[in-house]
């Protein structure tokens, strides 16, 4: 087994330090130069690309089109939503100057003071006030609506600890930004995001997720609503890994977006946003992989099969190249993401441990014995099983096991999330069990004080109020003693 593994710490040991090191082993992602910011290598970034198409498809086909807009927004435009900007006062970057010059006490340079800005400019932490400033000159009428637009791009919220994907000062996400003529259809605009969204962790991520409402202490700054996804992370911690924000007419008054209604009124605009980012990966490699490295669902990864001959000299290589590199071809007619791996720059065995380390689906090995029998080695990375099997027909075979593949991670996952969901009326055991992990459906009476109660005695929060879960008697706060108002998730969270 490669060296890279037999250093890679067990989850069982130090479940952080193993997410850490396997970032960087498996070649995803590594420190910059820059404090709280990452390098995305190109086999992480293979994989976010594969998250933004699926999800840019989705959203297409939902009526959403793609736009940019600048990086860098006037600072007078977020004093213009007053809970807007004081959800992200202490995160931004803020440019004040525009030009360096030499230093005269050396040889490095300094900021011009002579270059100062006449306005300050924040780099993005979101963009809701830079469209909402422009959607002003494209929204007149309710012929213009709705408005539904998508970008993808990167933001800056200036964090103090910061760990690759999950949290870091600089992330890549997609933000969308629609305007609608009713409330109603605002609010239905924003969940059918947030649906867009879980039906993409499940289908494609192989990601069970919960789907339900943030409290208003958690909800997203200048909202009405936020709707989440939440999904468990192996160690039964949660990860918040997409949103969607009813925003109510609160930035289509702040930025005076009116428009003539059916009813020939002006009306002022209302509003959604939402949002995923390169924290996805972090939720897919902490769901899913395992000590030997990562496992990622077939729907996802950059290469679904590959292809390593065991040959010995040039003559026998050819016979390979020529069987193997047909069955290649084959593959990819089938739409399969294929490598076939037949360099002689590494042995066997390295090429097998860094291909499971990086979590290849499916790796198909033939050797010698093999081209003389006709049969091909198959082995599985979520199961690590190996088998021997007919070359005939094996393409058939492997479209076949990647599906199953796929539908086994997710059926993992989703087991593992069920056998972790508790209800919990006590207190006391609350506590206790919150320790170890988990999601904990309970009676809560609807207050912040009791929410942040929670908070302070645990480090818990409350994730969401569930979709689908009878709130018709949601019975006492365990905390209070109140009546509750709803039954709600909580649990700790990254």
């Amino acid at each position: 087994m490669a060296k890279e593994l037999k250093d890679l710490t067990k989850r069982s040991v130090d479940y952080s330090r193993w997410y850490n090191e396997l970032v960087v082993k498996a070649d995803l992602a590594e420190q910059s130069d820059v404090r709280g910011c990452m390098i995305i290598k190109p086999y992480g970034y293979a994989i976010w690309e594969k998250i933004q198409q699926e999800l840019d498809a989705r959203f297409k086909e939902t009526g959403v089109q793609n736009v940019y807009f600048p990086m860098l927004i006037p600072k007078s435009f977020l004093s213009k939503e007053a809970e807007h900007v004081e959800g992200f006062a202490k995160e931004c970057a803020v440019v004040t100057h525009y030009r360096l010059k030499a230093d005269p006490e050396g040889d490095g340079v300094v900021v011009d003071p002579a270059a100062k800005l006449e306005e300050e400019l924040i780099i993005r932490p979101t963009s809701e006030t830079t469209i909402w400033n422009t959607y002003r000159k494209w929204i007149h009428s309710w012929r213009d609506l709705p408005l539904c637009c998508n970008q993808w791009c990167n933001v800056m919220r200036w964090e103090m600890r910061t760990r690759l994907f999950l949290r870091t000062s600089e992330f890549l996400w997609q933000e969308g930004h629609t305007a609608h003529a009713t409330k109603e259809e605002a609010e239905a605009r924003a969940q059918q995001m947030l649906h867009v969204y879980a039906d993409f962790a499940e289908e494609i991520m192989a990601v069970p997720v919960v789907r339900g409402v943030k409290s208003a202490t958690e909800r997203f700054a200048g909202a009405l609503d936020t709707y989440t996804i939440e999904a468990m992370m192996q160690d039964g911690k949660a990860l918040q890994s997409g949103t969607s924000h009813f925003l109510g007419q609160n930035f289509g008054k702040a930025f005076n977006v009116q428009f003539v209604n059916k009813e020939n009124k002006m009306e002022y605009a209302w509003a959604t946003s939402w949002g995923v980012s390169t924290r996805l990966m972090g939720a897919l490699i902490m769901t899913h992989s395992d000590d030997n490295g990562l496992v990622l669902p077939p729907h996802l990864a950059p290469i679904q099969v590959v292809i390593v001959p065991i040959y010995k000299g040039d003559d026998e290589l050819a016979k390979f190249n020529e069987k193997l590199g047909e069955l290649a071809k084959r593959l990819r007619k089938m739409g399969i993401r294929v490598k076939y791996d037949n360099a002689d720059n590494k042995r066997p065995g390295f090429k097998f441990a860094d291909y499971e380390l990086k979590g290849v689906p499916v790796r198909l090995v033939m050797g010698g014995r093999d081209l003389e029998n006709g049969t091909i080695e198959v082995m599985r990375r979520d199961t690590l099983e190996k088998e021997t099997r007919s070359f005939d027909g094996i393409e058939d075979y492997v479209k076949q096991l990647l599906e199953d593949i796929q539908q086994n991670i997710f059926d993992k996952a989703k087991k593992r999330l069920e056998e972790n969901t508790f209800e919990c009326n006590n207190y006391d055991e609350f506590k206790q069990r919150i320790k170890n992990g988990g999601f904990f459906l309970c009676p809560w009476d609807g207050t912040a004080e009791t929410e942040a109660k929670i908070k302070a005695d645990t480090q818990a929060t409350i994730r969401c109020v569930p979709f689908g879960i009878d709130q018709s008697n949601p019975g006492t706060d365990m905390v209070s003693g109140k009546p509750a108002t709803c039954k709600v998730i909580v649990a700790r969270s990254y």
